[in-house]
């Protein structure tokens, strides 16, 4: 799979859980499989914007907090060397639509199966389901213990 400029672009959500940094990993051993580069993109909505999505943060948490926090996010999960291979993105919005306009023009959407809860699943639907419906390319969900190393 390649864009017209050659190199797949693989695009990985990331929000903190285990099954995030499962798919991850597996986004980054999958862009080493076809030479492609990986775009790590979290959501990020503001407590009390019209949404359940939004984590629960603390009042003064702020954009560039959460931006470091995903960049440590990357590192952790992949250590110096794996993380320089990764563009970490904040978006604004919902999870499903920052997501899914992310995956414009990829060649791969990454997601894990399980986010941030049950019920939030059961009031809005898994992120992972809503993406696999709408993304513009081909989506890979992946299960926590899929990517134990």
């Amino acid at each position: 799979m390649e864009t017209n400029q050659g190199t797949p672009r693989i695009v990985v959500g990331v929000d903190g859980s285990p099954s995030s940094q499962a798919a991850l990993r597996w986004a980054v051993r999958y862009a080493g499989l076809v030479g492609g580069k990986v775009e790590a993109v979290t959501a990020w909505e503001v407590p009390g914007e019209a949404s359940w999505s939004a984590p629960a943060v603390d009042a003064t948490f702020d954009e560039e907090e959460a931006e470091k926090l995903l960049v440590d996010e990357v590192r952790t999960v992949l250590g110096d060397r794996g993380a320089a291979l990764v563009r970490e993105r904040l978006v604004h919005g919902h999870p499903v639509g920052v997501l899914v306009d992310a995956a414009q023009g990829a060649d791969m959407l990454v997601v894990g199966s399980r986010g941030r809860g049950a019920f939030r699943r059961a009031l809005l639907g898994s992120v992972s389901q809503q993406v696999a419906l709408h993304a513009p390319c081909p989506v890979t969900i992946v299960r926590p213990d899929v990517s134990a190393d």
